[in-house]
């Protein structure tokens, strides 16, 4: 389960990154980093801790002309990181693909954030409602030669259909029973989410922001277990 768990390190600078890696020491091996990190120093911290035998989750969920997505994947290849995040439009899928192949890096098609619901969608403009769009995403994904999905657990099982056993279905929006939603608006527990068929969990304030982090991260990681 310490493959499939992924802690968000979603802190303000690398100091208190630093902080959640020593306390999750020996229990947690898998981060993310997103932008907030990203742009305090977190690229260069991305690099030591997979020099130090950690894998990395590089949240960037890239979307730009398929010159510039290639580019970019090719330079994160180097980095060493363990799975980057694209949009999961087709045509920066197959340029980052066609980028990263003979490489160890998993590609990720982000299908529709877990903190929009429909409504959100229609104001972005999208004839779909968010299940028929996420399978839409899979579909394509999964044509493009991606290694795997990011999408509500709720939509795990759905996926997991489209893309079989292979592909990564990697679910944020994790919260154990009782904790707060925060922003997200389709959650799901660690357990219901494996169950589902999610390959990768991610939790960050669960854990995170828990009074004890190691203990917080080792529950998650037995309901894992159990599951």
């Amino acid at each position: 389960m310490r493959e499939r768990l992924i802690v968000g390190l979603d802190v303000p600078d690398v100091a208190e990154a630093e902080k959640v890696v020593r306390g999750l020491d020996g229990t947690v091996s898998f981060y993310k980093i997103g932008y907030q990190l990203a742009f305090a120093g977190g690229l260069d911290f991305a690099r030591e801790l997979a020099s130090d035998g950690k894998k990395i989750f590089l949240d960037m969920k890239l979307l730009d002309i398929d010159n510039t997505v290639a580019k970019g994947v090719e330079n994160i290849v180097r980095m060493g990181m363990s799975m980057l995040t694209l949009h999961a439009y087709p045509k920066a899928m197959r340029a980052a693909v066609e980028a990263a192949k003979g490489s160890d890096l998993t590609l990720l098609g982000v299908t529709v954030l877990t903190s929009m619901d429909e409504a959100d969608l229609i104001d972005a403009g999208y004839e779909y409602d968010p299940h028929t769009l996420v399978l839409r995403r899979a579909e394509q994904a999964l044509a493009a030669g991606m290694g795997g999905i990011v999408c509500s657990a709720d939509e795990a099982a759905a996926v997991r259909r489209v893309v079989g056993p292979d592909l990564a279905v990697v679910t944020p929006g994790i919260r154990p029973a009782g904790a707060d939603h925060g922003d997200q608006k389709r959650v799901m527990t660690p357990a219901d989410a494996i169950r589902a068929g999610a390959s990768h969990l991610v939790v960050a304030r669960p854990i995170v922001k828990a009074p004890d982090r190691r203990a917080a991260a080792e529950a998650i990681l037995a309901e894992m277990g159990a599951a």
